[in-house]
């Protein structure tokens, strides 16, 4: 007989090749042949809603390595609710609008300027559905899974109805004014910025110190002495209005280079310094009150800078003196609103200097620098001149640098309802915690948001002017203008004439002749996705407002989470979400933000058609995404390593079920055997901690669980245990339906755990399951660990019996290396140990000849019996020795039964029994 055929292997035909670039796609096209998003929201349909809102992703270009975090992230959390209880609808969608894509049209060849603004604006739309059909096909290929066919876009007319809607109420409530301040000034994209478009890099810049004359003292200084001031922008210098000072501080007026200067006294010490001042006398000390209204002369022109008070004067830098330019910058403009100075802005558009810079005209502002510093230089106003390398801000589109500059802005009011704000971050959930100390400071120190843009591609203001220039933003206007923008696009807008686009027969006292203008300026795309709470969550059947979960990149505490939260606050009183969480920046493997310039961008398609999007998921799912990750094809490979390893112990598992039936084969927990229950137990365990890391969004928790548990707990234990069982007992030996019953749950666990991670090779292994009608994991639910009242006690007892077979394992791992045995079914072993260890050694109900996976096991006595040779650890010693006998043809072990049986001299007594009872010789 050939006994190789009597032994019970492992029968399956899951491959253990994944091949995922080329099965994926297979499995995706079955999701879509069988709608598994609709299957799984109608099997769920009555269950609690758990919504997870998509913000928005720009629609331009393909996806990077951070977006493919941003939605994994997201799918795993909804693939695991939609498991654990609750109805999960998941609506993508896409922001649309905005200067990205007017640059791109523009960089295609499409001259805006020889078109009209609605043909340019239907060019935009056009590109903008090309993108988001581009990217829809990417996340699918990750496999996101979602209403793909029905997303929501920024650009449709619905969302832009809704949209002015938001802005009607918040204009019906007094938050929406126009104002000339200074804003966040892009002269490369010739339009107002928010504090979100801003990014910050590094620049050279000069740092000047310059003397402005005192005018008139009031008493408190005299003509003879000099305010000196400190810039990193000369080209601000024509547009000074004041010097402002802090009334708290203490001010001096020194002799110094045959001359007086005002500066503070506490940066006397270091303006000396910087300035060269030897032999530096104080002459007398003025606090900083007493300044007030002092005039100083403007070192350029013939007109007066006026001395003011502001808290926003410091010690940290400068001369205590604050040059005050009221027209480009915030504090600038408060201080001088407060006095009653003009709001003076000397650059225009593109950033050239105007008239108002006087001789300086014509120049762009950082070309105006050096002959500023020489006109000051020239009239003996230049105190010094230096470069020093700073962060500045900069244009998060263009990259190029941006200033302050004062124009006449749309203005959503903050400080109206900042209270509320606040209060609204309390009232939110934050992961990771420090989430809520970020936006509440942001929206705590924040000003009035500027949402008007000087672009073409985007929602208009929907604000007319009447013939005195009035503005008119009323209840009839709004509602009349949402209307058209639902039937018709906000193309219409531009259109349409001012009187086409009000009511018929619209009139107003500030029109006695009937005519009207319309506002030229868009919304900030901030605007666009702060209203999806309204335009998506709100307008959505099977979605609602606020929504559970916002999930998006750390930026958004500035962007998205910010605009969503003033304009849900504004109109509604609450925030949009209940829950924030925020994900890191992926940057490569040596912690280094990718750009094309470093020719280190890892694109998800490019590890997608090298490794499978699951690979891609698990690595993602490995990360601790709450702060910066990093990725490069070496971890990926390691990934994928452990991806192997997890494909592999589900096709043993797998190949052992072979001949089990769940209906007629299953052992109740009652009847297995002890170690049995040890592992059930360790199961119900990784259940439990996997199930409560899902819970917590901590999938590097899951992660971790998963390898250990099948590194651990099966490959290193129960599978290899399970081989001298599932493979050499009968096929209805109780012992072998008991390990294929715990075989089976855990096969049915990991499955379910690990589906919203790598769903791919989960719903692979599924469809080769023979004991479910489900077509598919996706439609099944999470296992709920499993408490046993032997638990405790079985615990306690197997931690013990699972020290002493580390012990004996060592040993066997010296044995080996020492050429004492080759394989450990080769070995005897003796274990010498306290009385209380003998007794649980002794247990006739436990086979630790095969727990350990060695032929013969003995208890020799106690420890400090056991010769110097042993291994000891733990109280426990441990000798290997050539177990005595013959090796059994078809198990292996050495016993010195083979041979007792005549008609199977090379099997072991327990073998011959067993092929004796199941199997007859073949004619």
């Amino acid at each position: 007989m050939d006994y190789k055929n009597t032994l019970l292997m492992p029968k399956t035909d899951f491959p253990m090749r994944g091949n995922l670039p080329n099965n994926e796609p297979k499995i995706q096209d079955k999701w879509n042949e069988m709608d598994i998003n609709k299957l799984v929201l109608e099997r769920t349909k009555d269950r609690t809603p758990f919504i997870l809102h998509d913000g928005p992703p720009y629609a331009n270009g393909d996806l990077h390595m951070g977006h493919a975090l941003n939605k994994v992230l997201k799918d795993m959390i909804n693939r695991h609710r939609s498991m654990t209880g609750y109805f999960v609808p998941y609506v993508p969608g896409w922001d649309t609008h905005g200067l990205p894509i007017e640059q791109a049209l523009t960089k295609k060849g499409h001259d805006r300027k020889k078109m009209s603004v609605a043909e340019f604006r239907e060019l935009c739309m056009q590109y903008a559905y090309e993108q988001v059909n581009n990217q829809r096909e990417q996340f699918r290929r990750i496999g996101v899974r979602g209403d793909w066919e029905n997303p929501y876009i920024t650009l449709k007319p619905e969302f832009e109805a809704r949209q002015i809607g938001v802005f009607g109420r918040m204009a019906e409530k007094g938050y929406i004014y126009k104002g000339l301040k200074p804003v966040y000034w892009s002269p490369s994209s010739e339009s107002a910025l928010a504090e979100a478009e801003i990014e910050y890099a590094n620049v050279t810049s000069p740092s000047i110190y310059v003397a402005f004359a005192v005018e008139d003292g009031k008493g408190v200084v005299n003509q003879d002495e000099k305010f000196i001031i400190w810039t990193t922008t000369p080209w601000t210098i024509p547009a000074n209005l004041g010097i402002s000072v802090n009334p708290e501080f203490t001010y001096v007026v020194v002799k110094a280079n045959n001359q007086k200067y005002i500066v503070a006294k506490d940066l006397l010490e270091d303006v000396a310094q910087k300035l060269g001042f030897e032999n530096v006398e104080i002459d007398r000390e003025i606090s900083g009150a007493d300044l007030e209204n002092v005039t100083a002369k403007h070192p350029l022109f013939d007109r007066t800078s006026l001395v003011m008070l502001g808290d926003h004067v410091t010690a940290e830098a400068g001369t205590g003196c604050v040059h005050t330019a009221t027209g480009h910058g915030e504090d600038d403009y408060q201080v001088g609103k407060r006095y009653g100075l003009e709001t003076l802005s000397i650059v225009d558009n593109k950033g050239m200097m105007t008239e108002d810079a006087g001789e300086f005209a014509g120049l762009f502002y950082e070309k105006a620098n050096g002959p500023i510093c020489d006109k000051l230089e020239e009239v003996g106003a230049l105190l010094s001149k230096t470069f020093f390398e700073h962060s500045y801000p900069h244009d998060w589109r263009t990259k190029k640098p941006v200033i302050f500059r004062a124009t006449p802005q749309w203005f959503a009011s903050i400080e109206s309802f900042r209270g509320e704000l606040l209060q609204a971050i309390r009232d939110t959930n934050f992961t990771p915690v420090w989430g809520e100390t970020r936006l509440y400071n942001m929206i705590r120190d924040r000003g009035d948001w500027c949402i008007s843009r000087q672009r073409t591609w985007g929602v208009p203001i929907p604000v007319f002017y009447a013939e005195n220039g009035e503005e008119i933003i009323t209840k009839e206007t709004i509602e009349h203008v949402q209307n058209l923008f639902r039937e018709h696009g906000s193309n219409i807008w531009f259109q349409k004439t001012a009187k086409e686009l009000l009511p018929e027969g619209f009139t107003h006292p500030g029109s006695p002749n009937g005519e009207f203008t319309k506002e030229n300026d868009i919304m900030d795309v901030w605007f666009d996705s702060g209203s999806t709470h309204q335009g998506v969550l709100d307008e959505r059947p099977e979605l609602r407002y606020p929504a559970d979960l916002y999930l998006e990149g750390s930026d958004q505490y500035r962007g998205w989470f910010n605009s969503s939260l003033i304009t849900s606050v504004a109109i509604n009183g609450h925030a949009p979400y209940k829950g924030l969480l925020s994900h890191g920046f992926v940057l490569d493997g040596d912690g280094r933000k990718m750009s094309k310039s470093l020719g280190n961008i890892i694109a998800p398609s490019k590890v997608m058609n090298q490794y499978g999007a699951d690979i891609l998921r698990l690595w993602v799912a490995s990360v601790d995404y709450t702060a910066d990750v990093r990725i490069s094809m070496d971890m990926l490979k390691q990934v994928s390593e452990v991806y192997r390893k997890v494909r592999n112990t589900l096709k043993f598992l797998h190949g052992n079920l072979h001949d089990f039936n769940r209906e007629t084969d299953y052992v109740a927990y009652e009847d297995l055997r002890e170690v049995d229950q040890y592992m059930y137990m360790k199961l119900q365990q990784f259940i439990k901690t996997v199930r409560e890391a899902y819970d917590a969004y901590e999938f590097a928790t899951v992660y971790k669980a998963m390898n250990n548990f099948i590194s651990s707990d099966l490959s290193s234990f129960y599978l290899d245990l399970a081989k001298d069982v599932v493979y050499i007992e009968g096929y209805d030996q109780p012992a072998r339906r008991a390990m294929q019953s715990v075989i089976a749950d855990t096969l049915d666990a990991l499955l379910k755990l690990l589906s919203p991670i790598i769903p791919h090779t989960a719903d692979e292994m599924w469809s080769y399951l023979e004991d479910t009608d489900v077509p598919s994991v996706q439609l099944t639910d999470m296992p709920d660990a499993v408490a046993k009242d032997n638990f405790e006690t079985l615990d306690e007892k197997w931690s013990r019996i699972m020290e002493i077979r580390s012990v004996v394992l060592k040993a066997l791992e010296q044995a080996r290396n020492h050429k004492v045995i080759g394989k450990s079914l080769e070995a005897k072993v003796t274990v010498y140990c306290d009385e209380q260890t003998t007794a649980l050694l002794q247990d006739p109900t436990i086979n630790f000849a095969q727990l350990s996976i060695v032929s013969q096991f003995v208890v020799g006595g106690l420890t400090s019996e056991a010769p110097d040779s042993a291994v000891e650890q733990d109280g426990i010693a441990v000798t290997v020795e050539k177990a005595e006998g013959e090796k059994c043809e078809r198990c292996w072990t050495i016993s010195e039964t083979v041979g007792s049986n005549e008609q199977h001299p090379t099997l072991c007594a327990h073998c011959a029994e067993v092929v004796e009872a199941y199997y007859v010789e073949a004619e």
